[in-house]
């Protein structure tokens, strides 16, 4: 397979990769300040559909929308955050959420039924927003540092990873904490995945290790045992994600070169 973007390589580290989830269409997204957009067609030719430039905003991260329609993408050292609508080709800055305080917007997730969007704040503090209007719903907070957090599958919970190596199950419709649980052994955790039948949870902690629970187990007790401790990473793993039959988990450190390890 040659690159997707061969039509345009980054001036930078790219951040984002991700595949349309209707189209046939890869985005690539980066520390050079654009989003590209390709079009997958076949394995000599990927040809450039087109690239965004935000002036002064090396992104950070870059996501579809659920149905999408749009591209989110938050800058390494801005507040504010960038939509990018597909259909209208305008790009609309969000300068400010109302009732989010924070110097820096940088990691978010949005939830599968394309509802919310939540952003991880500093010292714990999670912003739900909603998708449609990009207005925040309300505030939640973990103890110590969030530093991942994943929707379940029917995105009606939310799993919270704390620097603290805890985990904090929160009800995305009351937005009150069910349980939360210790990771075991996490010295700092990282990432964080549900898979997409809500059977598994995985957490990557700051040593490698990658703990695979079960969510029942996950939902009642305080200490559970991990399923599988997958000790394959040998430095900090930075990604966690299953994929959509829940058969393989893939396991990633950005640290090293070629850290990838399919389980």
């Amino acid at each position: 397979c040659p690159p997707a973007n061969q039509e345009r390589f980054a001036n930078g580290k790219l951040v984002t990769v991700q595949f349309h989830p209707s189209a046939q269409v890869v985005m690539t997204a980066g520390h050079d300040r654009s989003v590209s957009l390709f079009q997958v067609k076949n394995f000599s030719l990927n040809p450039k559909i087109q690239s965004i430039y935000l002036e002064s905003f090396p992104i950070y991260k870059a996501h579809f929308s659920m149905d999408g329609e749009q591209v989110i993408a938050t800058g390494t050292h801005h507040s504010m955050f960038f939509v990018y609508d597909m259909m209208a080709g305008s790009v609309i800055p969000i300068p400010k959420v109302r009732g989010v305080e924070e110097k820096f917007l940088r990691n978010f997730e949005l939830s599968p039924d394309g509802s919310f969007m939540l952003l991880i704040g500093t010292s714990g503090y999670l912003h739900l927003l909603s998708m449609k209007t990009k207005e925040l719903i309300s505030t939640m907070k973990v103890n110590g540092r969030c530093t991942a957090s994943a929707f379940t599958p029917d995105s009606s919970k939310i799993y919270s990873y704390s620097k603290e190596g805890e985990v904090f199950i929160w009800d995305v419709r009351s937005r009150k904490c069910l349980h939360k649980f210790e990771d075991e052994g996490s010295l700092e955790g990282k990432c964080i995945a549900v898979s997409k039948n809500n059977q598994y949870v995985a957490c990557g902690s700051s040593s490698g290790v990658v703990n695979l629970y079960t969510t029942d187990i996950c939902l009642k007790e305080n200490h559970p045992k991990p399923v599988k401790a997958i000790m394959n990473l040998v430095t900090s793993a930075t990604c966690v994600t299953f994929n959509p039959t829940t058969e393989i988990l893939a396991v990633a450190s950005r640290d090293t070169d070629e850290a990838v390890k399919l389980v």
